[in-house]
């Protein structure tokens, strides 16, 4: 494996982590019963009022844990499974959905809600960051061609 593959590999891991994290966050919020002070910045920020709204659940499962899920399996390819030749696409397509499905989730918090979380905002930046760093992955070769050719 080229060194800017592992150093792709290790950013995109450090990433899915940070990821998990603040899902988990957000889970816990998302079945708490009091407020989340941190996040009540005025009417237009408030991620109690994302967080428990009709579009926090995808068929009764929680978004935050969708999240969660997402998050660890990238974190699971991009470290058990980072040399495997298919992981950088699984990875890519992985961050493209994530991507696509974090976006929907902004357009309801802008024209549904007209009210922003920072927790899926910061989810937003992490899983953006993650699809721009998979698609130079996977336009890496996974190891260097010989000179001697």
């Amino acid at each position: 494996m080229t060194p800017l593959r592992r150093k792709l590999s290790l950013a995109i891991a450090l990433l899915a982590l940070a990821g998990a994290v603040v899902s988990s966050v957000s889970l816990y919020h998302h079945f708490s019963t009091s407020k989340s002070s941190y996040c009540d910045i005025g009417e237009n920020f408030n991620c109690d009022i994302v967080n428990r709204s009709t579009y926090s659940t995808v068929a009764g499962i929680p978004v935050a844990l969708i999240g969660i899920l997402g998050y660890l399996s990238l974190l699971a390819l991009t470290t058990l499974y980072r040399s495997k030749a298919k992981t950088p696409a699984i990875v890519f397509m992985g961050s493209l959905a994530g991507l696509a499905f974090a976006l929907y989730l902004t357009y309801v918090e802008a024209f549904v809600l007209a009210t922003w979380c920072i927790l899926c905002l910061s989810s937003l930046a992490l899983i953006f960051a993650i699809a721009v760093l998979s698609s130079i992955l996977l336009r890496h070769p996974l190891r260097t061609r010989s000179t001697a050719d």
